[in-house]
């Protein structure tokens, strides 16, 4: 049976753990939170090092990107170099993959069709992948970065600008506090309805990270989409009393919830033939392909404009 545990430094009250089939292969899926410790994460990851077949690293990322140029996070460095024997994955690989593959099925299959969709991204630097393809198949982007990590009213019209952004923000951003571009701990239960509420107000589409759009969700969204992952049942039952009508993640539903990318991935890593510290792009396109995923999509009330 294989093993694969997320270490998140978010809040513990979201731990899940499955027992489930894939691709042939038993598997344990768990999620265990360290409300906010970063020291707590590197004591678990030392102390599960070479037992399990994969580690996630959630609620932080190794890297942000625009482009093809990724900025490492400082504050996720001493997290990834905990283990010495088993894998550590951020995410990323799928970020990089899957969440591509998502948008495109979505707007392939006519369940939204993104062309001229007004679409709030909450980060494009940490869903890139999302980013790229949603301007590919002709939405009309907002990037959130400034607002959502670094709290500064001001809005990123497109992957061009956020690259300009980038280049002069990011080596400065990557050196701060985690905790000042990101909720940890029992920051993930808290919510700001009325900071960007403007901005998702003229969103048909909402997309990203769950933790930045549930923090700052206002209480009317009826009608919208949310594009996401890592939500469990009392996140999805929210987002119904607040409206959404089309809810999507990206990983698929285990018991009621979806993981993280980090989860997913290591997931993936843990089903290539060696035994890798980390995968390549065409790797886990491979994987992807057998495992043929398809997203978590749920009606959750009456349809809006926002599909």
């Amino acid at each position: 049976m294989k093993k694969v545990v997320s270490v998140s430094i978010g809040s513990s009250k979201r731990d899940h753990y499955v027992e489930t089939e894939i691709m042939g292969e038993k598997f344990t899926i768990e999620r265990i939170g360290t409300d906010g410790s970063i020291k707590k994460a590197i004591e678990l990851i030392e102390k599960i090092d070479g037992k399990v077949d994969a580690i996630g690293m959630g609620g932080i990322s190794l890297h942000i990107w625009a482009g093809d140029r990724p900025y490492t996070i400082r504050a996720a460095l001493p997290i990834k170099n905990a283990a010495k024997v088993t894998p550590v994955v951020d995410g990323s690989g799928l970020k990089n993959t899957l969440e591509r593959r998502i948008i495109h099925y979505l707007h392939n299959n006519d369940i939204i069709n993104f062309t001229g969709k007004k679409v709030l991204v909450t980060s494009g630097m940490d869903r890139f992948g999302m980013a790229e393809s949603l301007e590919r198949c002709g939405a009309d982007i907002l990037l959130g970065d400034l607002m959502f990590a670094l709290g500064i009213k001001i809005p990123i019209h497109s992957l061009k600008g956020l690259h300009r952004v980038a280049a002069v923000a990011a080596p400065i951003v990557c050196q701060l506090p985690f905790r000042i571009l990101y909720p940890t701990g029992k920051e993930q239960n808290e919510n700001i309805d009325d900071k960007f509420a403007k901005y998702y107000d003229n969103a048909e589409v909402v997309a990203g990270d769950f933790h930045y759009i549930k923090r700052f969700m206002p209480a009317d969204m009826k009608g919208k989409a949310i594009i996401t992952n890592t939500v469990t049942e009392e996140d999805v039952n929210q987002l119904k009393a607040r409206g959404v009508g089309l809810f999507v993640t990206t990983t698929p539903e285990f018991d009621g919830r979806s993981f993280g990318t980090n989860v997913m991935e290591g997931v993936v890593i843990s089903l290539l033939k060696a035994n890798k510290k980390e995968g390549t792009l065409n790797e886990y396109e491979e994987i992807l392909d057998r495992l043929d995923l398809e997203p978590r999509i749920e009606y959750l009330n009456k349809i809006g404009k926002a599909t």
